[in-house]
């Protein structure tokens, strides 16, 4: 565990020719898979603690992310390593967790079959980042007009202080959804979702109402391209 991050770096490379490189996955066949998972974790709107966490907006996010739930101290010091969960990652991880993480307290005995596992990281997916946002904004329309507005980094960078006192850029999320690399429109989509009160959050409510369309268009342009 010591050099935690030079392992995940050859595991990285390693499966870089396997099931996840070469398999983008089935998120409706993982959907099925899940259920081996259920009986200690949850996905959606309505996901809560079990036995394990819940696994939304889990992608890209450093482990052992949310606040009220407690880790193991194998996966705390992980974190503390710089442990993302990836694609990549979590393939490896799914595979054998106690082998990957000694001293977890997972106690699931890992999915051997490399589909399984693509399967189950696309249906993790769509729970999501951006993906999970377009579930919620189901229904919900933002004039075209607005959505091709083209946003200023630099000034969305400038706007973006109050945003990351919440939603950190590291993929940290102590349990609040990360927002970096969302493509523009989600990003605009989400804000006018709160704005017009689709979406219910009264703080959000409250900051989105006090952004003009170009400054939700200059965030949305920053946090897509924070990474590149």
């Amino acid at each position: 565990m010591r050099n935690l991050t030079l392992v995940l770096n050859v595991c990285v490379f390693l499966v870089s020719s396997g099931a996840v490189a070469n398999n983008s996955g089935d998120a409706i066949r993982g959907k099925q898979v899940f259920k081996k998972c259920a009986s200690c974790h949850m996905v959606g709107t309505e996901a809560r603690k079990r036995v394990g966490p819940p696994l939304n907006n889990i992608m890209s996010a450093r482990a052992g992310g949310m606040a009220d739930f407690k880790y193991s101290k194998a996966l705390r010091k992980a974190a503390h390593e710089d442990l993302h969960w990836t694609p990549e990652t979590l393939d490896v991880f799914l595979e054998d967790p106690r082998g990957y993480l000694p001293k977890t307290k997972m106690s699931f005995r890992g999915l051997k079959n490399a589909n399984d596992r693509a399967d189950i990281i696309a249906y993790l997916a769509t729970f999501s980042g951006a993906s999970m946002a377009a579930k919620i904004d189901e229904g919900f329309t933002v004039p075209s007009k607005i959505l091709g507005i083209e946003g200023d980094m630099e000034y969305g960078e400038y706007l973006s202080s109050e945003c990351t006192t919440c939603h950190q850029v590291d993929g940290d999320n102590d349990g609040i959804p990360a927002i970096i690399g969302w493509e523009t429109k989600d990003f605009v989509t989400a804000m006018h979702a709160y704005r017009e009160k689709h979406r219910q959050n009264p703080v959000m409510q409250m900051i989105s109402g006090r952004l003009s369309n170009d400054e939700i268009a200059a965030l949305a342009a920053y946090f897509e391209n924070i990474n590149n």
